[in-house]
């Protein structure tokens, strides 16, 4: 067996090695890579649940090896396409202030957007988008060219309650990034689709400030009475040519698909695999400027580890769409 086969059947081997993310080159300097792979290791803006997806980074990094694959459908080899780095985590030396944390995690995407990497992330819970695009996005931001970004934001929930102060506290929280960066010119909602959204839920007017905001809401019951094509045609539509980032919160899935995660909605069946990875490669060939997979809680994960498996398999979708608009 030729000397590049063998490494490349070593460097598949998630029990082998020194583990990064997809086994890719540690570089902390995002201006030697074209994808920035990333750890936010933050757990302090969800209160409702237990505070462990600040593992998930970690949790990944253990199993991804196995996840450094070609993409069959798109006949792509991202990681010989282009330079995809593992840059490292998020530095959060205030981890209990989620306010603190926020603005860290702000102003090292910040460096990360001014060098023209493309940012693919593992969290963490929700709160980290809402840092994550205040750097890279909006007024000034290289990678939307100083446009606002548009969002394909799966999720059982929409994340969008400007209208309440805090949540436990929390001001920035992961029940606010989805207001607060339209709010702060950094999100188009007018040009976004919340897609998944479900559950028995608190109060009867749940989705108004989601309305209210601009977002396009498509809610699992929606997704399974209009069909896949129609939803696709939807975000096609939505979206069009702008800059547009992936959020992925695990908790849309199902939760006999991804055990392992925060806030699960257990009452309304949610998404399969097959279908979220229909929906994400539906904007192949858009200006995809980054993505994140968030709320992987491996202290409650099966013993196979199979939400952290699947969370490397979204993030696999996220970089081949990038990997393969740049190729």
């Amino acid at each position: 067996m030729p000397g590049s086969d063998l490494q490349r059947m070593m460097d598949g081997l998630f029990w082998h090695g020194i583990p990064t993310l997809f086994r890719c080159l540690h570089d902390p300097d995002p201006a030697n890579a074209d994808i920035g792979l990333i750890g936010v290791p933050h757990s302090t803006g969800n209160g409702t649940t237990q505070r462990d997806q600040h593992l998930g980074p970690r949790a990944v990094r253990d199993i991804s090896a196995l996840g450094r694959r070609v993409h069959n459908d798109f006949g792509l080899d991202p990681w010989e396409s282009c330079r995809i780095h593992d840059i490292g985590d998020v530095p959060l030396p205030r981890a209990n202030d989620n306010e603190a944390c926020i603005e860290d995690i702000t102003d090292f995407y910040r460096e990360v957007g001014e060098a023209g990497c493309r940012p693919v992330s593992i969290g963490g819970d929700h709160s980290i988008t809402g840092g994550i695009l205040q750097g890279i996005a909006g007024e000034g931001a290289r990678l939307t060219d100083g446009e606002k970004v548009c969002l394909l934001h799966f999720d059982a929930h929409t994340d969008a309650y400007h209208n309440i102060p805090h949540f436990l506290g929390a001001v920035k929280s992961a029940a606010h990034w989805a207001g607060y960066l339209v709010n702060g010119g950094h999100v188009d909602p007018e040009h976004s689709v919340q897609v998944g959204i479900r559950g028995n839920v608190r109060s009867l007017d749940w989705l108004e400030p989601s309305y209210a905001l601009g977002y396009e809401v498509i809610r699992k019951q929606d997704y399974d009475e209009m069909g896949p094509g129609r939803v696709m045609e939807v975000i096609d539509e939505r979206i069009g040519d702008r800059p547009l980032y992936i959020t992925f919160d695990l908790d849309c899935l199902d939760p006999t698909v991804a055990p392992g995660v925060a806030n699960i909605e257990a009452g309304i069946e949610g998404f399969g695999m097959d279908q979220v990875v229909q929906l994400i490669r539906s904007v192949r060939g858009k200006n995809v400027i980054g993505g994140d997979v968030v709320c992987l809680m491996p202290t409650i994960d099966s013993p196979n580890h199979i939400t952290s498996y699947r969370s490397m398999a979204v993030m696999f979708e996220i970089i081949s769409l990038i990997a393969d608009a740049s190729s």
